[in-house]
């Protein structure tokens, strides 16, 4: 006489193989809410006003060129120092900074620098920063700007050329 055997839901392998389709299921649905309710912020709805905009910057920077403006960027413990190495410009006691992180929208933020007495513009970062940046330097008229990309921590001195 055989043994009789147990019902098929008190072995493993039915339970297994029932196992597969439902955690894809599951997974399949976490990523469709994901998919939907997630924002993209690297995305750009109208391409032909962000490509007017950036001939725009471009014209920009073009000008920082003519004016062969240089400067040399310091951030060191919090502190940021700019000198102009040349073409400083004889007016205006402030420049804009804007450190733009490459794929996190909210971690961007904007400096202003204030001059000193001896010539040099300096301020506080509100926070520690590391990792790959795009930084923009210019001055308040919006005349003239210099673009580049750096990689922080650093010790030596960031060379700004437009």
């Amino acid at each position: 006489m055989t043994p009789k055997p147990s019902p098929w839901y008190k072995q493993f392998w039915p339970w297994f193989l029932i196992a597969i389709p439902v955690i894809s299921i599951a997974l399949s649905i976490n990523l469709l809410r994901l998919a939907v309710s997630g924002q993209d912020s690297m995305v750009i709805e109208d391409y032909y006003k962000e490509g007017k905009a950036i001939n725009r910057r471009l014209e920009k920077v073009h000008e920082a060129q003519k004016l062969g403006i240089r400067t040399q960027l310091s951030i060191r413990q919090q502190a940021v120092t700019l000198e102009f190495t040349k073409s400083a410009p004889e007016q205006g006691t402030a420049l804009k900074l804007y450190f733009q992180h490459p794929t996190l929208e909210d971690k961007d933020f904007q400096l202003m620098l204030t001059r000193d007495k001896l010539g040099r513009y300096s301020a506080k970062l509100p926070r520690e920063i590391s990792g790959k940046w795009h930084i923009t330097m210019e001055p308040f008229d919006n005349q003239w700007r210099i673009y580049q990309v750096i990689s922080l921590p650093r010790q030596d001195p960031i060379v700004f050329i437009p």
